[in-house]
């Protein structure tokens, strides 16, 4: 048997679809406000973490 006939059997399967498609959704827009609102100077640091000898905790 398929995977998908599985699913059919159970009841409000529907809506796990629904919610990770808002989680990435909203996951997403996060992520382009922080790119956004970042600093210049910390987008620095970040860049050059593999490059640093020493290190910082």
């Amino acid at each position: 048997m398929k995977f998908s006939t599985y699913l059919v059997h159970i009841t409000g399967v529907s809506i796990y679809p629904l919610i990770s498609l808002c989680l990435f959704v909203v996951f997403f827009f996060l992520m382009i406000y922080w790119m956004y609102s970042i600093d210049k100077k910390e987008i620095e640091r970040i860049q050059n973490l593999p490059f640093d000898d020493h290190k910082k905790i």
